[in-house]
């Protein structure tokens, strides 16, 4: 056995753990499980932590569940929130497992024969037919008021600040999560529960359920909420959250998500984001330090990342989306990129159509950069930068006698017009 609770301490992911925990791991193969919200169909890097700290596990030598709140997806849980959640149907919530289970795959083992293979489980499938009856004579009425309401996610609800008060579904969600580790605790030998440092009251009342009910020890771990140095929230970009599909959020914007990270944060992520190991990481933060400029620390953590959540000729392709603005790229890499990524790339960028038919026939290189999508003023301006040599097309420069024609085309619909470095324009054809 590996010392799990040794790796995601200096990794800098332990917030709190109950006491005995450390020594309970090392007695032999033990199971843990975090829970998973089911509420879109893809993870966002906000779940990655959970996440890591399962195949950290697994990698330890023990057996890792990932839960997917079928049931408390359908309720909605006040731990850090000031409202209630949507709740779900029955067929959105089977097909966000599905997608869900498929992304979890490419960090956990779910198909060896080892003992230690991951588990997916949906609290859905034991909590469908428990009835209301039975719920708060079997599972109510263990647990007192008095000690629900001392949970700080209860307290922040109830405040004189809390205009909306809560509601008696969200006050019994504690209740309802407490029993999917006592559930887990006979069914599945789980004596581990890990979350976000905000999930601390809910996971401590499970091992309260295990004790009282079953007369047994569990116990509780949780990470630190993942926080930015400039104080904005972590995962999220101006388009919103950081998806781990590559349909909501592209490779390239996932890839340049991470290679933007400040110094600071980039040498936090990298512990908690990569499987690099300690010896790895010093080094490499020692590097960093000594030429910051050439961000080796964004770099690494951007590629670590990008392959493991997507794959390594994605990683290919967003390292040539970014050289195109920011490096040597080539008409070729251009020609490479998707619709998607050439207009992420090009995003902000202005933009002028002209119709397919012009472009079949061939146009002047002037008309093109005056008449047809004005990033020129006139004529005379734009052959005077034709003359200084300083107009590109498709990063290749161009001569007064340039005529643009279907074979210009980037993914049969795009032109990319430059002057000089840094001024870009492009040619959507029709």
């Amino acid at each position: 056995m590996k010392n799990f609770i040794e790796e995601v301490t200096w990794r800098g992911m332990l917030h709190d753990v109950m006491p005995g925990t450390e020594e309970h791991l090392m007695e032999q193969m033990r199971a843990a499980y975090v829970g998973i919200d089911p509420t879109a169909d893809s993870l966002h890097i906000g779940h990655l932590v959970g996440v890591m700290l399962l195949k950290h596990f697994q990698l330890a030598g023990h057996k890792p569940l990932a839960l997917v709140g079928g049931a408390t997806g359908m309720i909605g849980d006040p731990s850090g929130k000031s409202n209630e959640r949507n709740l779900l149907d029955e067929t959105t919530l089977l097909h966000n497992q599905e997608a869900i289970k498929g992304q979890l795959a490419r960090f956990l083992d779910f198909t060896s024969d080892a003992p230690n293979a991951a588990e997916l489980v949906n609290n859905y499938d034991w909590m469908k037919n428990f009835s209301f009856l039975e719920f708060i004579r079997d599972v109510g009425k263990h647990i007192t008021v008095n000690y629900m309401m001392a949970k700080d996610s209860v307290k922040k609800r109830l405040s004189s600040e809390s205009a909306e008060g809560m509601s008696f579904t969200e006050f019994t969600y504690q209740l309802v999560q407490g029993y999917d580790f006592l559930h887990l605790y006979r069914e599945k030998s789980c004596t581990l529960q890990m979350g976000g440092s905000d999930q601390w009251g809910n996971i401590t009342t499970g091992t309260e359920l295990v004790r009282r009910i079953a007369s047994g020890k569990a116990y509780a771990l949780t990470c630190p909420l993942i926080t930015k140095a400039d104080g904005t929230k972590f995962g999220k970009s101006e388009g919103g959250n950081i998806w781990l599909d590559a349909a909501r959020t592209s490779p390239y914007k996932f890839y340049q998500y991470w290679l933007n990270t400040s110094d600071i944060d980039a040498e936090k992520y990298i512990k908690i984001f990569t499987f690099l190991s300690k010896e790895e990481i010093e080094d490499l933060t020692e590097k960093h330090k000594e030429a910051p400029h050439l961000r080796l620390l964004q770099k690494r953590l951007a590629e670590e990342i990008t392959v493991m959540v997507h794959s390594a000729a994605d990683l290919d392709n967003a390292i040539k989306a970014s050289n195109i603005l920011f490096g040597n790229a080539t008409a070729d890499d251009l020609k490479q990129l998707d619709e998607a990524t050439f207009l992420e790339v090009f995003d902000g960028v202005p933009q002028a159509e002209i119709a397919r038919t012009e472009i079949e026939a061939g146009i002047n290189i002037v008309d093109v950069l005056n008449e047809k999508t004005g990033f020129f003023k006139s004529n005379g301006e734009a052959r005077r930068a034709l003359t200084a040599n300083s107009i590109s097309v498709n990063r290749e420069k161009v001569k007064e006698d340039f005529s643009l024609s279907n074979k210009d085309l980037i993914n049969n619909q795009f032109v990319l017009l430059q002057s000089g470095k840094k001024n870009y324009f492009v040619v959507r054809v029709l």
